[in-house]
């Protein structure tokens, strides 16, 4: 603050005052190329082979001859839903040739890693089920399993096996939206209709189970919420009835359809040794040929006591991705069904008081179950220090929770191997020397979300 002496009128002198306010100082401008409207020149090699899509093998044809008048910057999102979320990619064009693409991705960021440190591990799954809100019954699964596993606990039989019923039918719901998006994107509206028809079912039986459509809480550390209910078996009956004969519909409407064929087969290419190179998983993965699949690899839940194939590509082409999704909804309804048949009986929770809530029946016979009851949502459980990382197979690939504990009730850190983050990479292998008009259909053929991008 200063003080200058002037002369008033009446010859006095008066004190003025310059006033400076904290935090109204201009911030020193740091700019970054994220909101760039063209793609920098001035990148790096490794950048560069990963925009052109030649990180494995150069298959890009650059002519030197063309002048930048042939040459331009379109920028493809972020609108919902043609790019299946807040996904925004920049694509230099030559004619209507893509030549480089870069995924620009953080719009939605809803932090909810951060978020899980400030939840204790009973609110965890409240958290973690709407990162991947199409499957969130298999996030829900990957928390509960770390957790569990840094507890030292195993869940009883018929708990691991409501598991696998759940989220085995959770990747059918999510694979029926995503050959419902895909075929909508190309054009085939019937797809779009019976995709979404099939799913209800399957989403009335989880309101059934869970209370919700979605994002339901239902997997815990230690169990489930609640047993499956009265009558589940002839609800489960009847969608393993039902859904074989969509599928053939499904298939009559689009295996050999030649418009279908002509806008998937070819487009959109990632081979198997791009795909490794890349990290990407689930069904792109294996649509380029690679047979890998964490519940054969690393079984969870006891899943490995059930027989189910892994299907596998040959092109690793959009046509391949979308073939993959319609067969393992099938080895999913042959899981479902011999979980359906071989339910063990027992209890759906393990039992530990430290741990698990009393029954909601004493809770209005006891004061001391009423007290523990409450101290056990409002404060949580304590799980020893240490750190684990656990995954599953969810319909997008490899899905991972990463925790350390610190020995209280709240996780110290929590990192999740994301599908979609990961397959997203591939976009730039499959998109590059193809047409501009084949880029909404690769994008849908890698069934990302958007929230399991940007957790």
């Amino acid at each position: 603050m200063s003080d200058e002496n002037t002369q008033d009128q009446a010859g006095g002198e008066t004190d003025t005052f310059d006033l400076w306010v904290a935090g109204t100082e201009e911030p020193q401008f740091q700019p970054t190329d994220e909101g760039r409207q063209e793609i920098s020149e001035h990148e790096s090699e490794d950048r560069l082979a990963a925009q052109f899509g030649r990180v494995v093998e150069d298959d890009y044809v650059f002519d030197e001859d063309a002048d930048d008048d042939e040459r331009m910057i379109v920028n493809m999102g972020p609108q919902h839903p043609s790019t299946h979320g807040v996904l925004r990619l920049q694509i230099e064009l030559e004619g209507e040739i893509i030549r480089r693409t870069r995924p620009i991705i953080g719009y939605l960021h809803t932090g909810m890693e951060k978020t899980a440190e400030q939840l204790n591990y009973a609110q965890g799954p409240t958290n973690v089920t709407r990162m991947d809100y199409l499957s969130p019954l298999h996030e829900e699964l990957a928390y509960s399993l770390a957790v569990e596993r840094l507890l030292g606990v195993e869940v009883p039989p018929r708990a691991a096996a409501i598991r696998i019923l759940m989220t085995e039918l959770n990747r059918i719901s999510s694979h029926l939206v995503a050959l419902a998006t895909n075929g909508l994107d190309i054009g085939a509206l019937s797809m779009m209709i019976y995709g979404f028809r099939e799913r209800e079912a399957i989403l009335a039986f989880f309101e059934k189970a869970t209370g919700l459509r979605m994002n339901h809480n239902y997997i815990r550390p230690g169990g489930v919420a609640a047993d499956l209910p009265p009558g589940w078996k002839d609800d489960v009956a009847a969608i393993l009835k039902e859904m074989p004969v969509r599928l053939q519909e499904y298939d009559d409407l689009l295996k050999e359809n030649p418009v279908w064929l002509s806008r998937t087969r070819d487009v959109g290419i990632i081979q198997a040794e791009e795909a490794i190179a890349y990290s990407i998983t689930g069904p792109p993965l294996r649509a380029s040929g690679v047979d890998w699949d964490i519940r054969k690899v690393f079984p969870y839940s006891g899943i490995d006591q059930y027989e189910f194939d892994v299907p596998l590509g040959e092109r690793g082409d959009v046509y391949d991705r979308y073939r993959v999704k319609v067969e393992e909804i099938e080895e999913s309804l042959k899981i479902v069904e011999q979980v359906m048949d071989s339910m063990p009986k027992g209890n759906y929770r393990i039992d530990d008081r430290k741990i698990t809530p009393p029954p909601r029946a004493r809770i209005d016979e006891s004061m001391e179950a009423l007290i523990h009851h409450f101290k056990l949502f409002t404060e949580g459980f304590k799980v020893p220090a240490g750190e684990t990382y656990v995954a599953v197979e969810s319909p997008r690939g490899e899905l991972g929770c990463y925790l350390v504990a610190d020995g209280g009730p709240m996780p110290w850190r929590m990192h999740t191997r994301a599908p979609s983050f990961y397959n997203l990479q591939g976009l730039p292998i499959a998109m590059a020397d193809s047409l501009v008009a084949d880029t909404v259909a690769t994008i849908a053929s890698m069934d990302p979300v958007m929230g399991d991008v940007d957790r």
